[in-house]
Formats: structure tokens, C-alpha cells, sequence
């Protein structure tokens, strides 16, 4: 690749890196194309050298902050395994860092409204996020209800996103506290035999 080659797809990759930050914190309509490249350190014009819309920027940023979202869960599971990793993904997923800092967290929480109303690609790509969400707690719940990887995932998202909405700091760790609770004793039940059941 010749050097003004590379050059366009350092840029390109900055730009879409930046925009993926930036509508996990904004939302997809807070993604304005200017400020945006500003932040990239690039002008305003040199925008359609990488995009053909402003919908093509969208679902790459959309794609790049769902793939960069999972890797912390993705990482635990490869790393703990099994329900130590569920474990870890809850309490990371459920902590206040997490809630306090959207735009390098997962996008799966941060964006459903917006994605709901995006394009197909953009929709495509969260729904491909959501079933490897739901595959990998499968997975690390192996012993659970088939229906135990909605849940948690469910549980995950909802709390997180309500956490991120309410405007009382103590209802905001509490609703985190008490979901991250929740699906401790549900997915320690769900390990412990019943009495006779052996």
C-alpha cells in the first residue's frame, strides 16, 4: 500500500474511531459530521474521500463500537471461563466506571433507541452483537434455563441504561447494586443443585 494509501485508512480509521466514541456518549443524532472532523484532525471537505453518506458513517461507527464494546466480555470469558467469567462480566458490565463512561463502553446499552430507528446495515450489525452476547452466556452458563441468556443480557442493558438516565446518584448506584445482586443469586441458583435433585 502506497503511502497516501495508508494514509487515507489511518485517517479513515481515526475518524470512524472517533465516531464510534462519540455516538455511544451522544447518541447517533449528536454525531455531527464537522465537529467530527475537527476531532479527527481533518476538514469538513475531506469527509466524502472516505464516506459515501453520512448513514455510511453511521453504521461504521455503528460496527466499530459494537465490536470494541465486547471485548472486555469476550476477554473474560477467554480468560476466566465459566461462571467466573459470567461473574466478572456482571460486576464490570454493572459498575459505576462502566455507567460513568459510555463512549468506551458497550454500545449494545448505549445505543438501542437509536438503533431501532437506524439503517438495516447499522440494525443488522447490533443484532449480530446481541445473538454473540447471548451465545457467550450460553456458553458460560452451560447448566442454566435455555432461557437464562435473554435474562441476564436483558437485565445487563436495562440496568445499565436506566442507571445512565436517572438524575439521583444513589438511585443510580442503587438500580446498578441491585441487578449486579440479582443475577449473582439467579446464576448461583442456577449452578446449585436442589436438595435431592443428585
Amino acid at each position: 500500500m502506497g503511502s497516501s494509501q495508508a494514509d487515507k485508512a489511518a485517517s479513515h480509521e481515526r475518524i470512524v474511531k472517533a465516531a464510534a466514541a462519540r455516538i455511544r456518549r451522544d447518541g447517533v443524532e449528536g454525531l455531527g459530521v464537522a465537529d467530527l472532523m475537527r476531532e479527527a484532525g481533518l476538514t469538513h471537505g475531506g469527509f466524502y474521500r472516505h464516506f459515501g453518506s453520512r448513514d455510511d458513517l453511521v453504521a461504521q461507527a455503528v460496527e466499530a463500537a459494537l465490536a470494541h464494546g465486547s471485548r472486555r466480555a469476550e476477554a473474560a470469558a477467554r480468560h476466566e471461563g465459566g461462571p467466573e467469567a459470567l461473574a466478572v462480566i456482571i460486576d464490570a458490565y454493572l459498575s459505576p466506571l462502566h455507567r460513568d463512561k459510555p463512549e468506551t463502553g458497550c454500545a449494545v446499552a448505549a445505543l438501542p433507541a437509536d438503533i431501532a430507528r437506524s439503517s438495516p446495515r447499522a440494525r443488522a450489525a447490533y443484532t449480530a452483537q446481541v445473538r454473540r452476547y447471548l451465545d457467550l452466556f450460553a456458553d458460560l452458563e452451560p447448566v442454566g434455563d435455555p432461557d437464562d441468556p435473554h435474562l441476564i443480557l436483558a437485565t445487563l442493558v436495562g440496568a445499565l441504561a436506566l442507571a445512565r438516565a436517572v438524575d439521583d446518584p444513589v438511585l443510580s448506584d442503587e438500580i446498578l447494586e441491585r441487578a449486579a445482586r440479582a443475577l449473582h443469586r439467579h446464576t448461583r441458583s442456577e449452578r446449585t443443585p436442589s436438595p435431592g435433585s443428585a
